[in-house]
């Protein structure tokens, strides 16, 4: 198994680390949370540039890498409904998550019919807007757990209203480019259901 696709599962690996460590009301678990998204994030960064860089471009790495996010992100979206301290709506959270399930879902039948998709420009513009909303409610999180631990202060207003707009905009980033993803492959599905592509 070459380097790239070592990335990609080390990304999977450390999904349950950090999940634990986010819902942990702890500053440093929430620190350490934070520090290993980043961590994981970078891992994204670089296994599509070694890959590319070394010409070991596979078919796993074609499907598992942009896996690797979505199971990231989205675990860490979950994390974020669950925890009372963050006003971040469920309904948003869902449609982000059905968009990931739909475009996998594609990915499926693709596969069924000999092809493997890529992610395109778009879904990578997406992948990195949710990962930088992450790390900024993560940074939220870290903040909250300072505050509560080494002062009597509350937190700003900002800090309590900026998750929700941030998973706001991350949801529109998702749907909008989960939309032409799957305009840009209707011709492996239209026919499908009855249609003309």
């Amino acid at each position: 198994m070459n380097l790239a696709n070592r990335l990609t599962l080390l990304r999977w690996a450390m999904v349950p680390a950090f999940m634990i460590f986010t819902v942990m009301d702890n500053f440093w678990t929430r620190v350490l949370a934070l520090l290993i998204f980043i961590a994981a994030a970078l891992t994204d960064a670089y296994d599509g540039y070694i890959a590319r860089k070394r010409r070991e471009v596979t078919e796993f790495g074609k499907l598992m890498d942009p896996l690797a996010d979505k199971f990231l992100t989205s675990a860490a979206f979950i994390c974020f409904v669950k925890m009372r301290e963050l006003d971040v709506a469920p309904w948003m959270v869902v449609l982000i998550l059905g968009r990931e399930l739909l475009v996998t879902g594609l990915r499926l039948l693709a596969a069924s019919k000999g092809q493997v998709l890529s992610a395109d420009r778009q879904g990578k513009w997406k992948t990195v807007i949710q990962m930088t909303v992450v790390i900024a409610i993560l940074i939220v999180l870290c903040a909250n757990s300072f505050l509560r631990r080494y002062t009597d202060l509350a937190a700003p207003l900002f800090l309590e209203r900026s998750p929700y707009w941030l998973v706001f905009i991350s949801m529109v980033a998702t749907l909008y480019s989960g939309s032409l993803y799957l305009y840009k492959n209707r011709h492996l599905y239209m026919q499908d259901v009855g249609l003309k592509p």
